[in-house]
């Protein structure tokens, strides 16, 4: 017991002293997960709201297909992205694999589905006399795109902080396309595998601390985000 004791205490002292190896874990994590967002957000939001918004051929096995992407194994994902930013690879000539950008395309593709996923069932779950009214009052595409995003905006915040805990808490992508370079591609995930494995379990408990505190800090925003902007 004295032993957990004495990791937390010093897992403490790292991050109150600013401990440059850990924050520089912390950097990565942002810098990858900030670009994973936008990467994920941007298309995802459109495609979820086309895919429960309209009716087409096929619609169905593409609704299926985005749910079942939700549980694609996650270290496959990272081994298809890492062969296609391999020096075999497609896009070889890029030069991502080992860097930031490179984990943030891998985090990327694993939360656009709950993104689209997400916007599509609370399009689907909207008010039914939303889209002819605004038809009515002559709105176009985007008008009626934006008026909905705007209706529905405290599910698709819900939505993107899920993709976010999934992204940011994600291992086996970070690792295989990241590398886990010390001071450039090592994520608080990674790091926290690392240093438990060698031992250190008071840096692995100080990102620890982080990782939950960002989750935290995140649903305070978004349920101070909700009581302003009211229903």
């Amino acid at each position: 017991m004295s032993v957990i004791t004495q990791a937390f205490s010093d897992a403490f002292q790292l991050l109150a002293s600013g401990d440059e190896e850990t924050f520089a874990a912390v950097q990565a994590t942002l810098s990858t997960s900030g670009l994973a967002m936008l990467g994920c957000i941007i298309p995802g939001v459109p495609l979820g709201f086309l895919l429960g918004y309209t009716r087409f051929p096929g619609r169905n096995m593409l609704r299926i297909l985005v749910d079942t992407a939700l549980s694609f194994p996650t270290v496959v994902l990272g081994l298809l992205v890492y062969l296609l930013l391999a020096r075999q690879g497609p896009f070889a000539d890029f030069e991502l694999l080992f860097t930031v950008p490179g984990i943030a395309i891998g985090l990327a593709l694993l939360g656009l589905p709950i993104v689209i996923a997400h916007t599509c069932l609370a399009v689907e779950q909207a008010d039914r006399l939303l889209a002819p009214t605004l038809r009515t009052l002559g709105a176009g595409p985007w008008q009626l795109l934006f008026s909905t995003v705007r209706e529905l905006r405290f599910h698709l915040l819900t939505a993107c902080i899920t993709a976010f805990g999934r992204v940011v808490s994600e291992v086996g992508i970070s690792m295989l396309v990241g590398g886990n370079i010390k001071w450039a591609t090592r994520t608080i995930t990674t790091a926290i595998t690392l240093e438990t494995g060698k031992g250190d379990y008071a840096r692995s408990i100080a990102l620890g601390i982080v990782l939950v505190a960002l989750a935290f800090v995140l649903n305070m925003g978004l349920a101070a985000l909700r009581r302003r902007m009211g229903p």
